[in-house]
């Protein structure tokens, strides 16, 4: 029986055919965790949409009325990168209660994870990226709100830097942001977080876990966050086909270890979502996510004493 607790909505799957963007690869993960025994059916946290007026607490009104009532523009879907529809709308929704719900349960358990989300490049006012809103920037705000995490941080490994992430929480000293991302690539700008972690092409594990490591082990004592938010991309891998690092699966593995265990060491919970991953083998992309799921339910049963909090 897992330990962590895991949230998904069979939703998520979008069935876009052949974009690049495989939403097939949530309920593949699922899958995965459950042949690999870290979960059962009966262990899903199935989550409701999330409330526009949690949605709110990030997003622009005109931007949610344009999104729920179809007055999204030409322009507005091009910046998006992926087909519009009231389905696409209600997943986007769905991840955003997902990853609320999965920093509930991380409160609670130690880590909660989303087999969803990450979507950092939404805005208040438009989405862009394959990214219509920002379900961590909604969580963070909802758990700010019911003060039961007043101080965040927000880890980023996807390739791609948090650009979204960085402009919601620009200048909030409630909220810490550290990006690590491939320099050259997407998007072309890229407002500054708390620690941005610029990897040039082609870098490797080394590099990358040098470099990660000596960031969060200066951040996460030093911010002492409440609660932290793991945007766990699969795309700094090597055959990644929107990514330019050159990271293995073993890099990967250590990547997350160092995040969870300092994390646990810290006796900070993490609330995870999987963000990109467009491996040319999709089984590539699951095997990242669902190792990454491995990692975090590993090292919560080595701390094995978590102090559960009730949730309100």
């Amino acid at each position: 029986m897992s330990q962590t607790a895991f949230v998904y909505h069979d939703l998520y799957d979008l069935q876009f055919g052949d974009h690049v963007f495989p939403t097939v690869k949530y309920k593949l993960v699922r899958q995965a965790l459950m042949d690999k025994g870290i979960l059962t059916p009966e262990e899903v946290h199935v989550p409701e949409p999330a409330a526009d007026e949690d949605v709110a607490l990030v997003h622009t009104q005109e931007w949610i009325r344009k999104l729920k009532y179809g007055t999204i523009t030409y322009a507005d879907i091009m910046r998006l990168e992926i087909p519009y529809s009231q389905q696409v709308v209600r997943a986007f929704w769905l991840a955003a209660g997902g990853t609320i719900l999965a920093a509930r349960l991380a409160l609670q358990h130690g880590i909660g994870f989303n087999i969803g989300g990450g979507f950092h490049h939404a805005f208040p006012n438009h989405g862009e990226g394959f990214c219509a809103i920002h379900d961590v920037a909604i969580a963070v705000r909802k758990m700010q709100r019911e003060n039961l995490a007043p101080r965040a941080m927000v880890i980023d490994t996807d390739v791609h830097h948090g650009n979204g992430t960085a402009a919601i929480f620009a200048n909030d000293s409630t909220v810490f942001t550290l990006s690590i991302h491939q320099r050259d690539n997407y998007p072309e700008e890229k407002p500054p977080s708390s620690i941005d972690i610029h990897m040039e092409d082609n870098a490797g594990d080394s590099e990358y876990i040098r470099r990660l490591s000596e960031a969060i082990n200066i951040a996460i004592p030093g911010f002492r966050p409440d609660i932290i938010f793991y945007v766990a991309g699969a795309d700094p891998y090597c055959q990644d086909q929107l990514g330019g690092l050159n990271l293995t699966f073993d890099g990967l593995r250590e990547r997350d270890r160092i995040v969870f265990e300092l994390a646990a060491r810290e006796h900070i919970p993490v609330a995870v979502t999987l963000a990109g991953g467009y491996a040319i083998e999709l089984h590539d992309t699951v095997r990242i996510h669902a190792t990454t799921a491995e990692v975090g339910e590993a090292t919560y049963k080595e701390m094995g004493n978590w102090e559960k909090t009730p949730l309100t």
